[in-house]
């Protein structure tokens, strides 16, 4: 009979094989991110392996979205929007420790957190691309002063309004194949909300003066969605 693990290593061998030729991540990212999606099919099964790779799929969309224009402004994700191995950690290695965790301590909680800091990855992805590609006035988050689009910090309407559709769908995901309840759905988008305006604020200040490098604004993006996320299920329960 096949387990968890066999079947994760039989799956991801073959996705990987599958999209090495649409180098949509580099080597390093394809290899790191086959590791990744072992790990989470093997802790979580299909329903798991299914939020995240909506996750992948919907940020890479993002990211290609109005691409050219970002291109000609110098604003566009570097390597033409391949993602390296730092790019799947710093997006995901919370939800790898959620996965982890449920192994560990098997409790619905673990389930709202990892959906809840894909939610908030995929809310800032949006809001970031969509921002730069499209918004039409960009603030900085701790002035409201007017700033051009890609600066680090900066918020629009029009990539606000994307990251809010962007975590509402991945929330739905967690939704549908069961690892939230209604309730845990509304949590994920406030918390994901909650987190990409702390990362605005983060990347405004931090990041900006050279203390923080992208990824590491990643992770504690990624960890307060999902801390928010877990601490409103258990007031919630």
């Amino acid at each position: 009979m096949l387990t968890n693990w066999s079947i994760a290593l039989a799956v991801n061998t073959l996705l990987g094989a599958l999209a090495f030729p649409a180098k949509l991540l580099t080597n390093w990212g394809l290899l790191n991110a086959w590791a990744l999606g072992v790990l989470v099919w093997g802790a979580l099964g299909w329903r798991g392996y299914a939020i995240i790779l909506v996750y992948f799929a919907l940020g890479t969309l993002a990211t290609r979205i109005g691409f050219a224009r970002k291109a000609a402004k110098g604003i566009a994700e570097g390597r033409g929007g391949r993602r390296g191995p730092e790019n799947v950690w710093g997006s995901a290695a919370v939800a790898a420790l959620c996965a982890l965790g449920y192994i560990a301590v098997p409790n619905p909680l673990w389930l709202l957190a990892y959906t809840a800091s894909l939610a908030t990855k995929l809310s800032d992805t949006a809001a970031s691309e969509v921002g730069k590609a499209y918004g039409k006035t960009t603030y900085l988050a701790t002035t409201l002063r007017p700033v051009p689009a890609g600066t680090e910090g900066a918020v629009s309407l029009e990539g606000t309004l994307a990251g809010v559709a962007g975590s509402l769908v991945l929330a739905a995901c967690g939704w549908l194949v069961g690892y939230v309840s209604g309730w845990g759905l509304l949590w994920c988008v406030v918390a994901a909300f909650v987190a990409t305006t702390c990362e605005s604020l983060i990347g405004a200040t931090l990041q900006q003066r050279g203390w923080l490098t992208n990824e590491m604004t990643n992770v504690i993006n990624t960890a307060i969605g999902a801390a928010v996320a877990a601490g409103l299920g258990m007031s919630g329960s």
